[in-house]
């Protein structure tokens, strides 16, 4: 099979074994793969693949069909899913256990089941299983043009609840605004504080960036608000007021999702498919491609991804 290979922190696209699958395991044939932000870590050599993932092949998320089964896998050679793997989907071809992906709904693309799992998967567990996020609440979401973000305001918006976003450039805000959100361009100086509070503050903040926008970020929130960690775009350190965190009793959580055990990526999957795929069938969650990639240009876009010029989800068609 192909896959594209990361050597010296450079995309290769090569002949490699195609794997077979073992145990509960099944291997799907990739139809589509998506980029995300972990995978220009790990060919930048600062996010190296969980030991149950290949090591020089990246890709988190993939849309495609099952090829072969394992001794008791309950999927059938065939079937269309989609979900999450801790690395080598940027192949035609990858090895996971079945429990972890999800069954497509009928009318969905392989692009646009591409572009979910990763987005909505990491939005949805950040903000509901562990923020608690409920009805009548205000959710503040930084990199709201990303795939996470606008996972996280779709989400809201099904669940009720009041959308904050924040943008580097004034051109996506009139799209953030599309999606039912209150949209704040944000400059180099990473204030934005004010202005949320000034909208009534924000009970959960899904942080996006990290850096400097974190004290802020802890700034614009209401009392017992959560915060969850999931990206370091701007940085991986940060000043706090921890007397504003005691006053205002906030919890400061992180999350990642590549690094779970795999009983916690079988947990995922089954969130997938029992909480995520019946909203995407109602047409409640949709998410946004920017453009889509042949395989063979995986380097391409990942440039793209890294420019922060895009808006939604980067896929690669296999």
């Amino acid at each position: 099979m192909r896959a594209i290979v990361i050597q010296d922190k450079r995309l290769e696209l090569r002949d490699v074994p195609t794997p077979e699958p073992g145990p509960g395991q099944v291997r799907v044939r990739i139809r589509a793969s998506a980029v995300n932000r972990a995978d220009l870590l790990q060919r930048a050599g600062h996010y190296p693949a969980p030991p149950d993932a290949p090591a020089d092949i990246p890709g988190l998320e993939l849309a495609g069909e099952v090829s072969a089964v394992g001794p008791g896998a309950e999927l059938a050679v065939g079937e269309r899913v989609y979900g999450l793997t801790g690395g080598g989907a940027y192949a035609e071809e990858v090895v996971v256990h079945g429990r972890t992906l999800a069954r497509m709904p009928e009318d969905l693309g392989f692009r646009e089941a591409a572009a979910i799992p990763e987005a909505y998967l990491t939005a949805y567990d950040a903000i509901v299983l562990q923020a608690g996020l409920m009805a009548g609440e205000t959710l503040l979401v930084h990199a709201a043009g990303s795939g996470v973000g606008i996972a996280a305001l779709q989400l809201a918006s099904a669940l009720g609840v009041r959308a904050i976003g924040t943008v580097r450039t004034a051109d996506k805000a009139p799209r953030i605004e599309a999606l039912g959100a209150k949209a704040l361009v944000v400059g180099k100086d990473a204030k934005f504080a004010d202005r949320v509070k000034e909208l009534g503050g924000a009970d959960v903040v899904l942080e996006l960036v990290g850096g400097s926008y974190v004290p802020e970020s802890l700034a614009s929130m209401s009392e017992r608000g959560r915060l969850v960690l999931v990206g370091l775009l701007a940085g991986a350190k940060a000043e706090l007021d921890l007397g504003l965190v005691l006053r205002k009793r906030l919890r400061v959580m992180g999350t990642v999702m590549r690094a779970r055990p795999l009983e916690e990526k079988i947990a995922a999957g089954r969130v997938l498919a029992r909480n995520l795929t019946p909203l995407v069938e109602a047409g409640k969650l949709a998410p946004i491609i920017d453009r889509v990639f042949p395989l063979a240009e995986a380097e391409a876009a990942m440039d793209h991804v890294a420019s922060n010029a895009s808006f939604g989800k980067v896929v690669l068609e296999v």
